[in-house]
């Protein structure tokens, strides 16, 4: 669990720097700051979305995930979380609060660095690929609390949660998630982290969360799509 409480611990501290900084921040310079956060996003979305094979897998995972979780009403839960973690914290802005909580959890916990670290920090004792998670969430997490708030800090606690069941059960499902399965698991993450950056730049509002699932579907489908292939190309 140490790589999993180094990464919580990076996206508190960053937090807070983002908050100090943004208090001192001008309404216009915080713009300017998102607008930096939304493009950084979209750039590291479409980096985690090209590790595909074949964009059809990440693409029909992300339709399927999105209606699952509209179906199950995700984001909604989500925000709901945030709403009433806001109350720890009543002198914030409740809409900009649960927003930061949701981007930042969904962002940080989307890619496939953080499966591939918490299995290694999980079956090997190896928190390098964790570590360096936790310094790119940290410096992300500056930029993110300063214009959206400490919502963004407790997201850490999603961290917590999610990274920590992975590395618990790492010795279960490692020799399961690997290889290609990893790579589309990405690739899809990489669709919701795009949908943050739009967010993020306000081009469009798009329940991100909702598409969780997708991050089930994807490996569902890759073994699908293998089983097809040997069934047509079986000698």
């Amino acid at each position: 669990m140490l790589g999993v409480i180094v990464n919580a611990s990076a996206v508190i501290i960053g937090s807070l720097a983002g908050i100090l900084v943004g208090n001192r921040l001008s309404d216009a310079t915080k713009n300017l700051v998102l607008y930096v956060a939304g493009i950084v996003t979209l750039i590291i979305g479409f980096q985690m979305g090209s590790q595909t094979g074949n964009i059809i897998l990440p693409l029909l995972a992300a339709i399927l995930g999105g209606l699952v979780g509209n179906a199950l009403r995700i984001e909604e839960g989500i925000l709901a979380l945030g709403e009433r973690l806001h109350g720890l914290l009543p002198r914030t802005d409740k809409r900009s609060f649960a927003s930061g909580f949701l981007d930042a959890s969904v962002l940080f916990c989307a890619g496939a660095m953080t499966i591939v670290g918490s299995f290694q920090s999980g079956t090997l004792g190896d928190h390098q690929l964790i570590f360096l998670k936790s310094t790119l969430d940290g410096f992300m997490s500056v930029i993110l609390a300063s214009t959206l708030g400490i919502g963004v800090m407790f997201s850490a606690l999603t961290i917590l949660v999610y990274q920590g069941i992975l590395v618990f059960s790492s010795n279960y499902l490692a020799p399961v998630i690997q290889g290609r399965i990893l790579e589309e698991i990405g690739a899809t993450g990489g669709i919701m982290v795009i949908m943050i950056g739009l967010n993020l730049l306000d081009l469009k509002k798009i329940p991100a969360a909702n598409y969780l699932p997708a991050l089930l579907i994807a490996p569902l489908l890759v073994k699908l799509q293998e089983l097809l292939q040997n069934l047509i190309f079986q000698p």
